[in-house]
């Protein structure tokens, strides 16, 4: 007899909101990131950075990227990977 595979759930309502929320904060500093790239008074790079930050806790592409940008800079790496500990650890909630 053939075992079928389970049929794959919906995650709970929480995971689900936990996720929008993520990504929406995420593409929202992203957005401050592009424009504070070209106005004096935002710090671009950061926001950039934070954003793909959350992004990547959500969307794989994102993920990747960060992995990339790890390789390619592991002296920032240290820092990226200590204020992700530092975030999860404040943030239980939302992450998990």
């Amino acid at each position: 007899m053939i075992k079928l595979p389970p049929k794959r759930l919906r995650p709970p309502r929480k995971k689900r909101a936990n996720h929008k929320i993520l990504m929406i904060l995420g593409w929202g500093f992203v957005v401050l990131g592009v424009a504070g790239l070209f106005l004096p008074i935002l710090q671009g790079v950061l926001f950039l950075l934070v954003g793909l930050f959350l992004l990547s806790l959500t969307w794989p592409r994102a993920r990747l990227l960060r992995q990339q940008l790890g390789r390619r800079f592991p002296t920032a790496k240290k820092g990226i990977d200590d204020a992700e500990r530092w975030l999860r650890a404040r943030f239980k909630k939302i992450f998990s």
